[in-house]
Order: C-alpha cells, then structure tokens, then sequence
C-alpha cells in the first residue's frame, strides 16, 4: 500500500508542477483533466503526509528512549508522544484504505430518483407522495434543487408514479443507497375499522448522463407529442407539450410532461433515456443487476425491500444494516443523514473486504 502512496504523492507533484507551465493553463482541456486530478488526488496526499508526520513522532519517541542517557522526565515525554502518534498511525492508515477504494465516477453527478406505487392501491399512491416529500426536505438539507420531471397524480394528491432530477454536488453519492421496495405499515385514513394496512413502492435512482458519454442515432427514436395528464383543474394541460421517446432498439419508453414548453420536456426526456441506457450499458458490461448493485450495500435488487417505515410504533427500519430508528416524523420530514451516514460506511466496510483488507 505505502509504494501505492508513494507513487501518488510523485504524480501529485507532477500534477502540480504541470499545473504552473504557461502551455498548459492556455490549453482548456488539458487544464481542466490536471486540475480535476490534482483535486482527486489531495485529499490521499494529505492524508499520507499526515501518516508520515505521526511515523516521524514515534520514530523520534524512539530513539529517546533507546539512549541511555536520556533522564526520566524525558523519557516520560517519549512514551506519551509515542502513544499518541502509533494511535494517530492506526487512524491515519485506516483512513488511508478508505481514501484508496476505488471511486464510484458518477459519485458527484446529479441524481434521477424514480418513485412507482406498488402493493396498496391508493395507499401505495399517498407513501409515493410522502417519498417524494421526502427526499425533497432531504435536498433542501443539502442545497441541492429538485425538478420533477414526469408525474402521473391521483385524485387523493398521491403518485402512481413521480421521477424527478435531483441537482447538486455529490446528490447521487448519497441517494444511490435509496435503490430498492420501500414498504409501509400504517392506518390509512380511509380505514374506519382502525386496521393497519402493509403499501410498498419501488424507488429507482439513476446517475444523469451526460452527453458526452454516450452517443444515440436520431433515427433510433420515435418521438411522439400528447397532452399532459392529471388529476384535474389546472395540473391538465391543454396543448400538445407532453413529450414520449421510444428508443426503437429496445423499445425502452419515457415521457416528460411537467413543463409547459414542449422544448423543455423532450431535452429533460432525452436526459433520462441518454441515463437510463447508460444505466443498460453497464448493466450489460458488468453481467447482471446484481454485479452492478454490488458496490451498493446489498444487492439493490429493486424487488428487495430495503426499508420499512412503520408508523404506529414510530419506527423506521432499514433491513440492509439492520437499522432502526424511533424518528419516523423526522425522516418523512426529510432527516436522512443518519440512515445514509450507517450505508455508507457499510459500504465501505464491504469494499474494503471485497478488497482483502481488513477493516
């Protein structure tokens, strides 16, 4: 690991000095692959240099302490330096496994998350929306924005199904756990009987492509307009802005109909086919489903249930770390720091023995 590093630290300082050279500042393209590596590199260069810090502390600690002539007083000193930075060394070197995984690429992209009402009828519908709700607060946790892209209202204000584009830094590092059946137990407010009814609904959470990754043939797609759907009064549109691609090859479909313009939403439904088939891309490249969920925690099998949200105990439980937390109103209120925080480091746990190091 520490000839890895070594190598690093030279390329960083490579970086660095290439950085500096007139031919490549005037040089866009060239600057901005450096600069973006340089960033990527740092945050390991500093880390080793941390590393290398405490091995000079304890090394110094012992050589105190191996001179004879060294008094009692400093050879107190020794052993509390020493103690410190072999602990700052076991930190440092964790640290150092961590920052050494390899990096999932589309981490800083945007997000696409996808909502469908499964199992439940209208009660499914109404947890669609209070997902929604959900992530939404989350967002707003984050600074990041939401759009929605295509939404199909019931009359109750739920969602048979909602996909929208989370924007923001680092959104898909932190929604791409969120992949799987999210199921629900509850009292649904048309029961009069007081019977707690189990809803569930699939969220789905893409990385947006973007263009450059990924070339389609214009005459590979259909391109039809029609009129926005809704549930009713002003949500139905009454021009032809609705837009549906069907990519002739696999027959794959997607609509947008949130915007008024019809420009608006064939760009913002060629954004989700140009994700949705760089997601088939890798899916192929990588076998199966499974392989590619693999880095996720679990399989991320959209069939699996991930989580359950049991609102007459207050309790929401994730089955991937076995996780349960008396906070339900906070996180449909958007508090999902916690639960993303716990799948995160199970996910680096399980990269790290996928990777044959030891945590």
């Amino acid at each position: 690991m520490f000839e890895k590093l070594q190598k690093i630290k030279e390329r960083f300082e490579e970086v660095y000095r290439l950085l500096q050279l007139p031919e490549t500042v005037s040089d866009q393209e060239l600057y901005r692959n450096l600069n973006k590596e340089y960033k990527n590199l740092s945050p390991v260069v500093e880390e080793f240099n941390r590393y290398l810090s405490f091995k000079e502390e304890a090394e110094e600690a012992d050589e105190i302490l191996s001179d004879p002539s060294s008094d009692d007083d400093l050879r107190e000193m020794a052993e509390m330096q020493k103690e410190e930075a072999q602990e700052g060394l076991r930190t440092s070197e964790e640290e150092l496994k961590i920052l050494l995984l390899p990096k999932d690429e589309d981490d800083e992209k945007n997000v696409i998350v996808e909502i469908r009402a499964g199992t439940g009828g209208e009660e499914a519908a109404l947890f669609a929306a209070d997902l929604y709700r959900m992530y939404s607060m989350y967002a707003v946790t984050q600074n990041w924005k939401t759009e929605v892209i295509n939404e199909n209202e019931t009359e109750l204000g739920g969602f048979k199904e909602i996909s929208f584009i989370v924007n923001g830094k680092g959104a898909y590092s932190r929604l791409k756990y969120e992949s799987g059946t999210h199921r629900v137990q509850r009292v649904p407010e048309t029961e009069s009987q007081g019977r707690i009814q189990t809803s569930a609904c699939t969220v789905a959470t893409l990385p947006e492509a973007e263009d450059v990754e990924l070339e389609i043939n214009p005459k590979d797609l259909q391109i039809d307009t029609f009129r926005s759907s809704g549930a009713g009064g002003q949500h139905v549109n009454k021009t032809e802005s609705a837009i549906r691609i069907t990519y002739l090859p696999t027959g794959l479909v997607v609509e947008c109909q949130d915007e008024r313009s019809q420009f608006k939403n064939k760009d913002r439904a060629m954004k989700i086919l140009r994700s949705k088939l760089l997601e088939e891309k890798k899916r192929e490249q990588q076998g199966k489903i499974a392989e590619e969920r693999r880095s996720q925690v679990g399989s991320g099998d959209r069939s699996e249930r991930i989580r359950t949200y049991n609102f007459p105990q207050g309790r929401v439980t994730d089955h991937r770390v076995n996780l349960t937390l008396y906070k339900i109103d906070a996180i449909m209120n958007g508090d999902l720091g916690e639960i993303i925080d716990a799948l995160a480091t199970a996910d680096r746990a399980e990269k790290l023995r996928a990777s044959g190091t030891d945590v």
